[in-house]
């Protein structure tokens, strides 16, 4: 397959989510992918309507993650039609799928996201017009090298794609990022404190500290109860809506 059908297949996978449907999720999206690799056979007379059929079947994974199966998916294909063998296609995508899906929530929705949405509402707290900027700076370059790193060694491995999905260990990756929020929540949380932003505590500033440095412990000892961060964060913002809309009534 020449180099312009692989770059098109790509390009169209960015797209894969625009087709989304609640019957068979991204089938239409896949097999919109797969339109030029169909297109070029057509000019080699081969059939192509059972590879159609194949891939407008159910499918669902992270759609970041939906271009390295696509790229393993594409070389399958072309290595069982130069064989002549019984394509699995199939049974590897609908394997694939699953892991990815997994990944792809726990590192993206679960970890990148809300660190780069942390860190552009600081910046934008202090200010800092470049907020908006620094978010698709943080989150932009992870997503694009994942697709397009991904959809290359598949291409290039097959079945063996998912070695490099291995190898970059996105779901340890996730844990550090967590950590890492934590402790710049737990910053600004201190930086608040100390210019008194925060009125509805009443209290020396020594006991303010040991409430802020009790709220981290227990943030630390839930999420060894393996609560969610995600879970954390948001429960720590409906408490603080809470006391200051009772502040605005007071």
């Amino acid at each position: 397959m020449n180099r312009a059908t692989v770059i098109k297949i790509f390009l169209r996978s960015l797209f894969i989510h625009t087709t989304l449907n609640f019957r068979r999720m991204q089938n239409v999206g896949f097999a919109m992918s797969i339109i030029p690799l169909v297109r070029e056979w057509q000019k080699q007379h081969k059939d192509v309507e059972e590879i159609l059929l194949r891939h407008l079947q159910m499918f669902n994974t992270h759609p970041y993650f939906s271009a390295p199966v696509i790229g393993s998916i594409v070389r399958l294909e072309i290595d069982y039609s130069d064989s002549g063998a019984a394509p699995d296609t199939v049974a590897v995508k609908q394997s694939l799928m699953g892991p990815y899906a997994a990944i792809g929530d726990i590192f993206f929705w679960g970890a990148l996201r809300p660190f780069a949405a942390v860190f552009a509402v600081v910046l934008a707290y202090a200010g800092l017009i470049i907020a908006p900027l620094a978010f698709l700076l943080i989150y932009t370059p992870a997503h694009v090298w994942v697709r397009f790193k991904g959809f290359i060694e598949s291409y290039r491995r097959g079945k063996q794609g998912i070695e490099f999905i291995r190898i970059m260990d996105l779901p340890r990756t996730a844990i550090r990022i967590r950590w890492c929020l934590i402790f710049i929540l737990a910053g600004l949380v201190h930086w608040l404190l100390q210019i008194g932003y925060l009125p509805f505590i009443n209290t020396t500033g020594i006991i303010m500290k040991l409430t802020a440095l009790g709220a981290i412990l227990v943030c630390f000892w839930l999420i060894n109860k393996g609560i969610s961060q995600v879970y954390i964060l948001y429960s720590a913002a409906a408490i603080f809506l809470f006391i200051s809309w009772k502040e605005l009534l007071n």
